[in-house]
């Protein structure tokens, strides 16, 4: 694997906390029309759509399975605001298509917690010190998987065009079954009488429109976990949550801050328990995906099938998106491929994979161990956090109780978390923060 420097991973959190977020650079689908004042005669342009009236059509779009092939396919059919805007089944991937028998190839994340992702970036050595000591700084940031978009309206088209997903043939296929919308009228009133003529504009009103939604409801950034409040001093964590979280923390056991940070920002901002990195864990090749039948099927992350950008780096094959850990205790299926289905298995996974390997991989220490990764990529396969450091027959990180401690902990990320009426906790000195 590449010798990614710890310092680019903690330059993708400063930059995220200083709000150089993708969320930042935004724009709204018709900009602010020059004015008519000073030509006579000129009827004035109508002016720019307000957030409110964005987000309101993005409300009505995001949960209309009328905009796909299908028309039985919406955005909310594959992220349930049930579901914290995830999955609402335990599938390894999501069906879809003209008659919603395509199986996709990834595992659908969750859309909540994404206002503050960075847009994608690599960050490259800067010093005579850093080439002489080969380090490098991993990529980070964008949105998907493999952070091929830097925008939630450019996420947004993604499903819309997918042949596996909401399957309709271009952008004006999907203007089309807009125009028969019963909100149509209202569509029109907010971006012209004339856009549905203009199918490019319409679309681009409609992604846009998506994005302001997940930008502006609150439901997508709740902030208002058993965690959050213990953030804020609202509440204290249990023996066994606690135990969890210090081992979450151990930098010489599960390590897990390496990736996904637990500390408030330098502004209070609550962490989003993701640094945005991309890694490569060597995740076993999942037999539920139709598309791994053909043995020569890879799905490389950064590097393609379906980035193309970046086809040629390399060290980038088999490097996946972090993702949050927030409602990670609700999801059915874990990691990029959906290999997994319990938060015990993903986590046994995790640090049993090099002490343990005959578990998990048909062909442990041979030239391809990391069965879903051509040979030539194995190396890619991250051996320098702990606890990927550890070799077979060692003592892995935790124990089995360590693992249900942790998850009693992860449980805490859980949004929507009430206290008990009876419970009542003192405000720690100096611990009490706030969401961003």
């Amino acid at each position: 694997m590449p010798n990614w420097s710890k310092a680019g991973r903690t330059a993708v959190v400063a930059a995220a906390l200083l709000g150089l977020a993708a969320c930042g650079r935004q724009t709204d689908p018709v900009a602010a029309a020059p004015s008519a004042a000073d030509t006579p005669g000129a009827v004035a342009p109508k002016p720019a759509p307000s957030k409110a009236e964005l987000a309101e059509i993005g409300r009505l779009a995001f949960f209309d399975p009328s905009l796909s092939a299908s028309r039985k396919m919406a955005c909310a059919t594959c992220h349930s605001p049930d579901h914290a805007y995830g999955p609402p089944n335990s599938l390894a991937v999501q069906l879809g298509g003209p008659d919603l028998k395509d199986y996709g190839t990834r595992a659908v994340p969750s859309l909540r917690y994404l206002r503050r992702t960075p847009i994608w970036f690599k960050t490259f050595v800067s010093s005579d010190r850093e080439r002489l000591t080969d380090t490098d700084n991993p990529p980070a940031g964008g949105f998907t998987w493999d952070g091929r978009v830097n925008t939630m309206a450019e996420q947004a088209a993604i499903p819309l065009l997918s042949p596996n997903e909401m399957a309709n043939r271009d952008a004006a296929s999907v203007v089309e079954r807009l125009s028969q919308t019963a909100y149509a009228a209202r569509f029109r009133d907010v971006f012209g009488q004339d856009i549905f003529s203009r199918p490019a504009d319409a679309f681009a009103a409609l992604t846009q429109s998506l994005q302001r939604f997940q930008l502006d409801d609150p439901s997508f950034q709740p902030y208002d976990s058993k965690f959050d409040q213990y953030l804020d001093g609202k509440v204290e964590l249990t023996v066994q949550e606690m135990r969890g979280l210090k081992l979450f923390k151990d930098r010489d056991g599960g390590n897990c801050v390496s990736c996904h940070i637990v500390e408030p920002g330098a502004n209070g901002a609550h962490p989003l328990l993701t640094d945005f990195s991309f890694e490569a864990l060597g995740v076993p090749r999942n037999k539920e995906i139709p598309a791994n039948a053909n043995p020569d099927y890879y799905d490389m992350g950064l590097c393609g099938p379906v980035r193309t950008d970046k086809r040629d780096e390399k060290s980038y094959c088999g490097l996946f998106k972090t993702p949050t850990l927030r409602n990670v205790a609700t999801r059915g299926a874990f990691f990029h491929n959906g290999r997994f289905h319990t938060l015990e298995q993903a986590l046994h996974f995790y640090v049993e994979r090099d002490t343990s390997p005959q578990k998990w991989y048909p062909h442990p220490g041979g030239k391809q161990q990391f069965d879903d990764l051509p040979v030539a990529y194995q190396d890619n396969v991250d051996h320098i956090d702990a606890p990927l450091t550890r070799h077979k027959g060692e003592k892995p990180a935790w124990s089995d109780a360590d693992i249900r401690d942790v998850i009693a902990f992860l449980k805490t990320l859980d949004d929507g978390y009430r206290a008990p009426a009876n419970a009542s906790a003192p405000v720690p000195a100096g611990r009490a923060a706030h969401s961003g």
